[in-house]
């Protein structure tokens, strides 16, 4: 949440393929270092530490889809591109209880290294060279004896980039509020662990069909407001049904609104990082912008659950979930209004 800007400046000057390598790197020594830890204190510096990896490695990948497949493709591809939330939470919460059961926290924090790992050589094999990348591509990284902070100054001296990131961030307080507290509603509705996991796993999951359904409808042609609104619109209307006492009785009605809720709502990233890159100042400023959009983004999901869990505390219950929820989804409907869909 503090240094997404700041990181994804990070990428648009260290090269977009050394910042992937570079946070692959931290990530698998931080999971490998983790299996030695004993205390919660140090596996919390290691998560830290893991999540500057995360931001390394993620921000700079709209910018590389950017310059490694055709225009008319990058809508697809930045679809499937933003699956990649809903694909590791979903992987996690079903995987993870079973590779913990048979190899322990360690081990499963040690394949998760193994798997970063992996990645790295992977990525040494098939993704050119920043410089070769670069050769005659004007801006690149390097290239300009501007101030380190110059990037950052741009892409917050433009509207576009601020747009995208208060959508992300009501897009992702919502949906981390709703799927992160499923297993407690589950819970007080007296299904198991094991049940309350794969309901959660698959609600999370189905987000993935929004997500790559973005990308097809964006590259067809479809106006990307009009899918921002259908978003925003489904999570609201969805979190009325999920959480309001009027449903109360009917889970299977509920489950339904929280798969909807999802999967309806995964258009949104979708569209905002094709947006991202269309609306970045210049072609150096792409990771750059995604970071301001992930640290708003992540400010979201940093303040929308424990807003929601003081409520629901305070008024005995989640009935009023649906509240909150909905204001975030009327203030991205309002926010859309105003976005610019074309480059700053």
């Amino acid at each position: 949440m503090g240094v997404g800007a700041l990181a994804g400046m990070a990428a648009d000057r260290l090269g977009l393929r050394r910042s992937l390598l570079t946070g692959q790197i931290i990530l698998a020594l931080a999971s490998l270092a983790g299996m030695a830890v004993t205390s919660p204190t140090g596996l919390l510096v290691l998560r830290a530490l893991e999540g500057l990896g995360f931001l390394l490695a993620a921000l700079p990948a709209p910018s590389l889809i950017r310059q490694l497949v055709r225009p008319s493709q990058l809508p697809l591809y930045l679809g499937w591109w933003s699956a990649y939330m809903g694909t590791g939470i979903a992987l996690a919460l079903l995987g993870g209880p079973l590779a913990m059961q048979w190899l322990g926290w360690q081990g499963w924090w040690g394949l998760l290294g193994l798997l970063s790992a992996v990645v790295v050589l992977w990525v040494l094999r098939r993704i050119p060279a920043d410089a070769v990348r670069a050769a005659g591509m004007p801006g690149a990284p390097g290239d300009s004896g501007a101030p380190w902070w110059a990037p950052l100054r741009l892409t917050l001296g433009h509207s576009g980039p601020w747009q995208v990131a208060l959508l992300f961030a009501m897009y992702s307080s919502q949906w981390l509020a709703v799927i992160g507290f499923l297993p407690a509603v589950y819970a007080q509705a007296g299904l198991g662990a094991a049940q309350a996991g794969a309901l959660t796993a698959l609600a999370s999951w189905i987000n993935v069909t929004g997500n790559i359904a973005s990308g097809r409808l964006l590259q067809k042609g479809w106006c990307a407001r009009h899918l921002l609104y259908t978003g925003f619109a489904s999570m609201g209307l969805g979190a009325v049904l999920v959480f309001g006492t009027w449903t109360e009785g009917l889970p299977v009605l509920r489950y339904l609104a929280v798969l909807v809720f999802s999967a309806v709502g995964g258009l949104i990233p979708g569209v905002l990082f094709s947006l991202a890159v269309r609306v970045a100042p210049s072609e150096r400023t792409v990771s750059t912008t995604v970071g301001w959009m992930q640290q708003c983004s992540s400010a979201g999901q940093f303040l929308g659950p424990p807003l929601i869990a003081w409520v629901a505390g305070s008024v005995g219950g989640w009935h009023w979930t649906w509240a909150l929820t909905g204001t975030a989804a009327c203030i991205g409907l309002l926010a859309a209004r105003r976005v610019r869909f074309q480059a700053a």
